[in-house]
């Protein structure tokens, strides 16, 4: 059994296409249940938020809004997949490293699997199964 899980069969039948996809929309459903309740507090005019590097409560709540939020469902569609990905992993890399830079490694945990997820992301692409994937495809056939 073991030898058949190490096989590379299991790379034929399961693309790591479908493996990038199931990563892609995992975090950012998962990273939305974040954003929306933060859209959510802007649409109702509560601004009231945490300023870790100086912005302001409001700018600091707008972005990350638009990391865990909009960037989110871009990242969920495959839709500018890398561009959408750097406000995520910015605002990842404050919330680890500023804004819970004092808190004990537990409290940290959720944020660097993001991290590491959202960096992941950006290396390997949107994969084939993505709208990047198929407006690649459509501008190779012209």
């Amino acid at each position: 059994m073991f030898k058949k899980l190490n096989s590379t069969r299991l790379n034929e039948i399961v693309s790591p296409d479908v493996a990038i996809l199931l990563l892609r929309i995992g975090a950012a459903c998962l990273v939305m249940t974040h954003g929306i309740p933060k859209l959510m507090r802007i649409l109702d005019g509560n601004f009231g938020f945490s300023d870790p590097i100086g912005f302001g409560p409001t700018v600091s709540l707008f972005l990350v809004a638009f990391a865990e939020g909009i960037c989110a469902i871009f990242v969920l569609l495959g839709l500018w997949t890398r561009v959408a990905l750097i406000p995520l992993i910015i605002n990842f890399i404050v919330v680890v490293f500023v804004a819970h830079a004092n808190d004990p490694f537990g409290d940290k945990e959720l944020g660097l699997f993001f991290l590491i997820t959202f960096v992941t992301l950006f290396l390997t692409g949107a994969g084939k199964y993505s709208l990047d994937g198929g407006l690649s495809k459509r501008n190779r056939r012209y």
